[in-house]
């Protein structure tokens, strides 16, 4: 039975699925894949597992062949090629005052083509700058206009909380994330507090947000009129996490009490009001 290895082919970037066909792999070891660009040169982040049964069968491109140094040359070889044809780009972007912001040059292995990655705030015409490029390093080339998302998982750095970017470490898809995962979490709405190096919303705020909605699924919401064996009042303040609510007294005053215990006080409340007597009413005749 054919195995499953997967292989990723920069850093932190995107993992695929190939086929191992017969050879024996382990982390860390390079390998030459067919790819839908070509071959490539790649590196085996998982060891080879058995396909799931139970998954229905794709085609996988194979593994061809371990990297050999003559392959790992033309690696370093082409890394080389593409920090020039950065600093050519940017040159000649200044030079014809393009509205627009070089991010990455990616060679394809075989060299026979390479994608500029860049942003800007609008449609940018580049058919003089494409003439350029191909004019210096004849081969075929694309420009690709990204997101501020892409920019920032292809140039890294550090969040707020002092850690590498999620993006550019371990994240390989961008997931949807919206300003009601951060209310739900009672974060701030200050756009600087919430927002990446990017400008948009964090990613992780959509890390915690299924558990929020958890635990906050039999919680009053906040103004809800609610009545305690101290009093009637109105919910105030939650602490999902401290496992606590605030209630404003009608008397006055403030009162902060587990939620286990305000739950269970509503459903005493809740149980004794349904075991009450019914009034039969008067009957006419």
């Amino acid at each position: 039975m054919n195995k499953i290895v997967k292989v990723r082919f920069r850093p932190h970037s995107k993992i695929y699925d190939f086929d191992s066909g017969h050879f024996v792999l382990a982390p860390g070891d390079q390998v030459i894949v067919e790819t839908e660009q070509g071959i490539g040169l790649g590196t085996i982040v998982r060891a080879p597992l058995p396909r799931n049964p139970k998954l229905p069968v794709r085609p996988l491109k194979p593994v061809l062949r371990l990297a050999t140094a003559e392959d790992q040359e033309q690696a370093r070889h082409n890394q080389e090629r593409e920090i020039q044809a950065y600093e050519f780009c940017l040159e000649r972007i200044k030079a014809r005052q393009l509205p627009m912001h070089l991010v990455r040059v990616e060679g394809f292995f075989d060299g026979n083509k390479m994608i500029f990655y860049f942003t800007a705030d609008k449609r940018v015409d580049f058919r003089e700058l494409v003439r350029d490029l191909v004019q210096e390093f004849h081969i075929r080339i694309e420009l690709r206009q990204i997101g501020v998302r892409h920019k920032a998982k292809m140039i890294g750095g550090l969040g707020c909380c002092g850690r590498p970017l999620c993006c550019a470490t371990f994240l390989q898809d961008f997931e949807p994330v919206s300003i009601r995962m951060a209310k739900e979490q009672n974060l701030s709405l200050n756009p600087s507090k919430i927002s990446g190096l990017c400008g948009r919303l964090m990613c992780c705020l959509g890390y915690e947000y299924a558990t929020y909605l958890e635990l906050k699924k039999d919680l009053p919401r906040l103004g809800k009129q609610v009545k305690l064996p101290q009093g009637e009042g109105k919910v105030i303040r939650q602490n999902v996490i401290s496992r606590t609510l605030t209630i404003e007294l009608s008397e006055g005053g403030e009162l902060e009490i587990p939620i286990d215990d305000f739950l269970r006080d509503q459903n005493l409340a809740t149980s004794e009001e349904s075991n009450k007597p019914v009034n039969p009413g008067t009957s006419h005749e």
